[in-house]
């Protein structure tokens, strides 16, 4: 097979199999733009030049894999603008990337026979309320399903109307029990990767800079739980961060885990998922999708759930 591309082959990223079963090369490519791509080669299907699987879709071998996205997109407006912003992203990047996506609000979909052929499920802003919806949830994830959550889908507080009455999800799953506190305002902050033996941190740099987010902290020291790898956290060069006015929301030191995964699932928790919002005016100042750094941790991530 010949490589006519004048793009440049970085590295295999992953080694995975298409919903029509045919085997795909995950391939990252770099122009002299330094964007990126993933390329499906088709192995054994025929003898094509890698040219002409540049594109997408791909209609020789179809989708990779489903994804669904729940969202509840009320209250806070910044989850709302994460909510609307995450929906535009990953519509486009389904097209771009061979894979479907779907998005719901309605929180009853959480049940077995319409997760039946969901690959991944992502949690934009909430988690389920309802038994029969953790349930169903926590029976997909022990069969082997895939998951991305993000900010505050992982929120929980005692006592509050978001009471961690969900042992499972924020004990087990997550790991991080409740939440503790955050900086205000939203801020970048620099982010140190933790790990490269990760699929979705393997191809970015040991250290970058965030798009702008509102960070927790939680209740639990997740270096001390052997399930969960941290693959990021907030670099020490970000300090001091958050501007207050309140100075308890403003951290100087510490450490304070950003992105993990739980070692027991296909999983990944992002804190990422505040935009920087003008409140009084209900306008959008940043954009989570903005870091194409970002954006390849979590693709990597969706993709490598299949290695």
């Amino acid at each position: 097979m010949k490589i006519k591309s004048a793009l440049f082959l970085i590295s295999v990223i992953a080694l995975s199999a298409c919903q029509k079963g045919h085997t795909h090369v995950w391939s990252k490519w770099e122009s002299d733009a330094n964007q990126h791509w993933r390329h499906c080669i088709i192995r054994g299907c025929h003898e094509v030049e890698i040219e002409e699987h540049i594109g997408y879709p791909c209609d020789v071998c179809g989708p990779c894999f489903k994804a669904v996205a729940f969202y509840t997109g009320i209250n806070d407006q910044a989850h709302v603008s994460f909510c609307k912003e995450a929906n535009t992203w990953f519509s486009e990047t389904a097209q771009t990337h061979n894979f479907i996506f779907e998005s719901t609000n309605n929180w009853d979909n959480m049940n077995a026979d319409y997760l039946s052929d969901v690959d991944i499920v992502l949690f934009y802003d909430t988690r389920p309320e309802a038994p029969s919806q953790r349930e169903a949830f926590e029976e997909y994830m022990d069969n082997g399903g895939c998951w991305v959550g993000f900010h505050f889908s992982a929120f929980a507080l005692t006592p509050s109307s978001y009471n961690q009455d969900w042992d499972w999800y924020h004990e087990d799953f997550l790991g991080s029990g409740q939440y503790v506190s955050n900086t205000w305002a939203p801020t970048s902050a620099f982010l140190k990767v933790e790990t490269h033996d990760y699929p979705g941190t393997r191809n970015i740099p040991d250290l970058f800079e965030s798009t702008p987010c509102e960070w927790y902290r939680w209740e639990h020291d997740l270096r001390e739980n052997p399930d969960i790898q941290i693959l990021c956290s907030i670099d020490p060069s970000s300090f001091p961060l958050g501007t207050g006015p309140k100075q308890e929301e403003i951290w100087y030191s510490g450490y304070y885990p950003v992105v993990w995964t739980n070692l027991n699932y296909n999983m990944m928790y992002m804190n990422m998922g505040h935009n920087l919002m003008n409140y009084e005016t209900d306008t959008t100042l940043s954009w989570t999708f903005g870091s194409e750094i970002q954006n390849a941790l979590l693709l990597d991530t969706m993709f490598g759930f299949f290695e």
